[in-house]
């Protein structure tokens, strides 16, 4: 494939080559002939504020010579809205391409931005919209199959239940029940289940409908446990529940109880279990067991954080003053 400065299209365009800091710069980057060449390109129809086909072409050029070039992909997305491009048809050439990169932030920066513009021509309660956004979804979960604790996917998912309300969303609800049936441990599914579930503004807390919610997530991650119970996110998922109502740990001591014991120590099946027994033992002021829970966890069961344990057996002093 010939340079651009061989190519009769760009012959009206003078390059402006990269300014490391003079003839003998003190810390060059070795980029490649081919990308400096190009970046040469941009800059100089970036200083004539051009935007056009060819532009397009050239970005496209730059950005799979090197996806993490913000600057490149902000004029990318300047030259769409300026020539009034189909904005659908961005996904043709960015959905391949996010398969390929799959830990690029710009994408799904760009992504959100190409969202925004062509929700914002639509009414909210358009059917396109619909279709749009599960289209996006299915997008999301084929990334998910290549990587599925991908933190800019999980994170533009995040946005795009709070952008569109999909807090009651039964589709987003079965996405993340699907990745967790694929494996329990998935922090980040765990993560989401909770914000789509939880995050919504005005999220029922005490009244009957907050009261099932509540008894319905709490099943739902005590079934998690019960699968691998040395798996911390369903832990943490109740404790996050209980928080969000006000209630006690104490609400789930039978629970805890089935998995660790100060009566049964070398039956322990979960630490994550025995370090909430602790909490619930400091909850009801049984301060010795708590701290022979902290003791088994510190010499038996977690002894890589033994200095953890015996600073959360410390504060116990604390508590009892």
């Amino acid at each position: 494939m010939p340079g651009y400065g061989e190519d009769p299209e760009w012959s009206d365009i003078v390059p402006l080559p990269q300014d490391d800091g003079g003839p003998n710069p003190l810390a060059a980057i070795a980029y490649s002939d081919e990308y400096s060449e190009a970046m040469s390109y941009l800059r100089a129809v970036m200083a004539k504020n051009e935007f056009s086909e060819r532009v397009l072409r050239l970005t496209e050029d730059i950005i799979d010579m090197n996806p993490a070039h913000y600057t490149v992909w902000l004029y990318r997305a300047k030259a769409l809205f300026t020539l009034h491009k189909d904005l659908r048809k961005e996904f043709d050439w960015l959905n391949p391409f996010a398969l390929r990169h799959l830990k690029n932030y710009q994408i799904w920066h760009h992504r959100h931005t190409i969202i925004e513009a062509l929700a914002s021509d639509l009414d909210e309660k358009s059917p396109k919209i619909d279709n749009m956004i599960r289209e996006e979804q299915d997008f999301l979960d084929r990334m998910f199959t290549k990587d599925a604790k991908n933190y800019h996917v999980w994170s533009y998912r995040q946005w795009l239940v709070e952008r569109f309300n999909l807090w009651d969303c039964e589709e987003e609800r079965e996405a993340v029940d699907d990745l967790l049936r694929k494996d329990v441990r998935n922090n980040s599914a765990w993560n989401h289940r909770y914000y789509v579930v939880f995050g919504r503004p005005n999220a029922p807390k005490n009244t009957t409908e907050g009261h099932v919610l509540m008894q319905r997530e709490i099943n739902y991650a005590e079934a998690a446990i019960r699968i691998a119970p040395q798996n911390q996110s369903p832990w943490n998922y109740i404790r996050g529940i209980l928080s969000h109502f006000q209630q006690p740990l104490s609400n789930i001591k039978s629970l805890a109880s089935e998995f660790a014991s100060l009566e049964k120590p070398d039956e322990v099946k979960s630490s994550h279990a025995l370090d909430l027994l602790a909490e619930i033992y400091k909850e009801e002021r049984q301060l010795d067991c708590a701290g022979k829970a902290w003791d088994l966890l510190a010499q038996k069961y977690d002894p890589i954080r033994s200095r953890y344990w015996m600073w959360k057996k410390e504060q116990l002093g604390t508590a009892a003053a």
